[in-house]
Formats: C-alpha cells, structure tokens, sequence
C-alpha cells in the first residue's frame, strides 16, 4: 500500500475508531511527500526534532487571508519574536512565575463541577457520558477560568464544533472552504468576547479581565485585538482537546477493567496513568500544516522550502524505537515522554490544566459508577482526524455510589 493511500485512509472516517495500524504502515517511511505535496513526519525522532525546529514556521498565509485580514493569528500560529511576547504576557495570568498557584486553587472548583455533573446522572440505566459529562466539565472550567458568564456557557459548543471542523483536513477538499467557515465563527466568538470586556459582565477575577488590565507587564498589557483572539484560542483549545482526553481515558478504561478496577482501588495513580493515556490516545493526533522556511534534510529527506509539513503526533506515540510494546496500554510505564501534548515553543498551553481535570474526572467516574459497560463499542467518533475523539460515549450502568 502506497503512503500516499495511507494518508488518505487516516484522513477517511472509515478508519477513525482505530488509525494505528495505519500509522505502523506510514512510519515504515517515515518523512513522506504525499500526492498534494505534503510532508507526513511519522516517527518519535523527526517529530520530536521538528517540533524545536526554528525552521518549521507555524504561520500559513492562507490562514491568515481567510481570516479576511480581520484578525492576526493567535499565538499558536505565531513565530518568535511575537509569539514569545503574546504567549509570555498570557502565561503571567496562567501559572508560574506571576500566578504559581493559579491552577492548583483550581481544584476545588474543579471537583465541586465534577460532583455536580455525576449527581445529574440517573441512579443506573443508559447515559451518553459525553453529552451528560465530558464535554459540560471543560467548558464549564474555561469560561470559568476566563470569567464568562454561567449562562453563556451553551453558546459554545455550535462554535467549538464549527471551529473543530475548520481545521480537519479532508481528501480531495478545498480547505479554503473550511478556512473561510473558521474566520465566521472566530468573527462571532470575537465579537462576543469583544462586548464581554466592554460591558464588565464578565469575573472581575477571571482571565479576560486581568489580562485586559495587565498595565505591569513589560510590554503589556495585550492590546484588544491580541486579547480577544488570545481568548478565543484558550476558550476553544482549552476545551475540546479535554473532552477528547476524558471520553478516550473512560473508553480505554471500559476496554479494560483490571485497570478500571485498579484506579478505583489506587486513585493514587491518576497522574501518571493519565500520561500514559495521553501516549496511547492523544487528543490531537495531528498538527496538519506547519511550512518549511528553508530547506530541511531529516530522516535522509530534504524538505524543499515552501512545503506543508504534517506532524503525525500519534504515530510517534506508538513508535517502537521509543516506547517498548508501544499498543499495550501501561499506566506504569517509566518512560512516558509522550507528544500528546506536543513540544517546543508551542506545547500545550493549558496542559497543567488538563492534566488535572483528566485525573480528578476519570478518578471520580470510575469511583462512582457501579458497574458501568460500553453500549456501543466502538463508539460513534468527531469526523476530525485532527482532535480524535467519540462524538458519543453510551454506557450502561447499575447506579451511582455515594
């Protein structure tokens, strides 16, 4: 099978419930020009390298003219030296130095939200755990995070999904279309965002308005324009890649009740089976268009300038000259330095975040639900090869403990 039929059955919905046998063959050729003149990056070196690779540029003119020239790029599609400006200024909101304890105050919150969620849940019967959990949580802890109002909080998701489709790349599609579809809804989202800050409704505590009245930071605060499309990245990358963590880690878990049993016994292992999870099902699987500034030789292939490359993160996950008996799910695995969160100057910004709502969520289902199996497995999934993850998790169980 050609790499280039690989890449188009990855991207195929057909494949979506299970893509790493396909990964296994696209790393047999690990830097690849696809038929569109792509570069796939499919092994824990090269990607590994890459992703410090001042060469690879994050930012896409294309991107940026669908944007319509109405907004600048947010600073996952920025490039040193703005991006290391905008992404310091927000991190002194976010986590050490300025805010240190910023995210561990966060955890009462967090399991009050939690407990909340699971008391809704009926005492036993058929629940869709997406639905009714996964994807309300995260949510509700971004927009609390950056101080939007609790009963705006449904306005999001018809612009997260709107916005998860965008950016999921589909054979024989023009992706301008989806280009064009994302600066909609990011015109919507920023315009709210815009009257949020403007009218003072939002947490005078929350994210939006200490980054707006940040007049400390050397070289703050942000301006309104960086802010507004600062928040509208944190409120979409900071949800819909936990939901994705939280369905994967319950569908893993019910796949595998040694585990399930063991996390309920030992909730002492969250942090680093949530790790190994975020190895095994990465919730983004792919970084589909970073562009080469020069010529780049890796793997015995030189990149020509000008050429797309695509980071397959969940391929290096289960590489094998990595991670010993790489499809076997570990969760005490010493050896956990996985891309699930990606690398370099643009890793996770909310990963300390979503490790903790990972661990405090799959630790308290697991405790409460009695018995609990899959309805359908596998399970319906998102059409994004890019954020994998099921649409709907349907589970049976007998009731909820205390």
């Amino acid at each position: 099978m050609g790499n280039e039929t690989l890449m188009r059955q990855i991207l195929d919905y057909g494949s979506r419930s299970d893509p790493y046998p396909l990964y296994a063959e696209l790393r047999k050729t690990p830097v690849c020009r696809q038929d569109d003149g792509v570069y796939t990056i499919s092994t824990y070196p090269e990607l590994l390298a890459l992703l410090h690779d001042p060469r690879l540029t994050s930012t896409h003119a294309d991107q940026e003219a669908a944007a319509g020239g109405q907004f600048p790029p947010a600073f996952i599609g920025m490039d040193p030296p703005e991006h290391d400006r905008v992404r310091g200024l927000t991190m002194r909101q976010f986590g050490p130095p300025h805010s240190p304890r910023l995210i561990a105050e966060l955890r009462p919150d967090l399991e009050a939200t939690v407990a909340r969620l699971i008391d809704a849940f009926p005492n036993g019967g058929e629940l869709d755990l997406v639905d009714s959990f996964a994807y309300p949580f995260p949510v509700t802890a971004i927009c609390r995070l950056l101080g939007v109002p609790h009963e705006d909080e449904p306005r999001f998701r018809a612009w997260a999904d709107k916005l998860v489709a965008s950016i999921d790349p589909r054979p024989g599609e023009d992706p301008s279309i989806r280009l064009q579809e994302g600066a909609g809804t990011r015109k919507e989202l920023a315009f709210y965002i815009n009257e949020l800050i403007d009218s003072g409704r939002g947490n005078s505590n929350g994210m939006l308005t200490l980054l707006a009245e940040d007049h400390e930071a050397q070289g703050g605060p942000l301006s309104r324009l960086e802010l507004v499309v600062t928040a509208v990245l944190l409120l979409i990358a900071g949800h819909e890649t936990t939901v994705n963590l939280i369905t994967n880690g319950m569908l893993t878990l019910l796949r595998r009740p040694d585990v399930f049993e063991r996390l309920r016994r030992e909730p002492e292992i969250a942090p680093r089976l949530v790790e190994e999870l975020l190895r095994f099902e990465p919730p983004v699987q792919i970084i589909p268009r970073r562009g080469a500034l020069t010529d780049i030789e890796i793997g015995g292939v030189t990149i020509p300038e000008g050429s797309t490359v695509a980071l397959m993160l969940a391929s290096g996950n289960r590489d094998p000259q990595r991670f010993r008996d790489p499809d076997r799910f570990d969760p005490d695995r010493p050896d956990v330095e996985h891309l699930g969160f990606g690398s370099g100057i643009h890793s996770c910004f909310g990963a300390p975040l979503a490790r903790l709502e990972g661990q405090i969520a799959l630790t308290e289902l697991v405790r409460r639900l009695d018995n609990p199996r899959l309805t359908e497995d596998p399970p319906p999934y998102r059409t994004s090869a890019v954020l994998r993850g099921p649409r709907h998790l349907p589970i049976t169980f007998d009731g909820l403990r205390p």
